[in-house]
């Protein structure tokens, strides 16, 4: 008997989530074109993208209101912009894949610092953001 390979793809998002998700980011498509410096960053973005959705959905799956939720998805708007912003200055950045990069820059103590700087508070509230995505992260590693 031969091997045969399947690819094992992502799961793909019900109707109500991809709704439910509209609703709460409905910029998402564009992300990628705003964190954008040239043209090849669009594909990165849209992966990166990809990677925060399931993040994204869980959060409105939590108890959270609705200021905490916008604060989030937008810590996590300002993310991906970090992310490419560093993969153009440093070049062993930009050749890690996507699930690399969450991986070197959210820590269980938070996220990288934003440039330009952001205020003491801003940063520690960003943190938080990073923070919950790494337990996210880690937790979708175990199961």
């Amino acid at each position: 008997m031969g091997n045969t390979h399947r690819k094992v793809s992502k799961p793909a998002i019900i109707p109500e989530e991809a709704a439910a998700l509209e609703q709460f980011c409905p910029d998402l498509a564009n992300w990628p074109r705003s964190w954008r410096y040239e043209a090849g960053d669009v594909p990165i973005g849209q992966d990166i993208v990809e990677h925060l959705k399931p993040f994204l959905l869980d959060l409105l799956h939590q108890p959270l209101v609705d200021k905490t939720l916008a604060r989030h998805r937008d810590h996590l708007w300002m993310l991906g912009g970090e992310i490419i912003r560093r993969r153009h200055e440093d070049p062993d950045l930009a050749r890690q894949p996507v699930k690399e990069l969450l991986a070197n820059l959210i820590e269980e103590d938070g996220g990288p610092l934003i440039w330009p700087h952001i205020s003491e508070s801003e940063q520690k509230s960003f943190d938080a953001t990073c923070r919950k995505l790494y337990r996210f992260i880690e937790q979708v590693k175990f199961h």
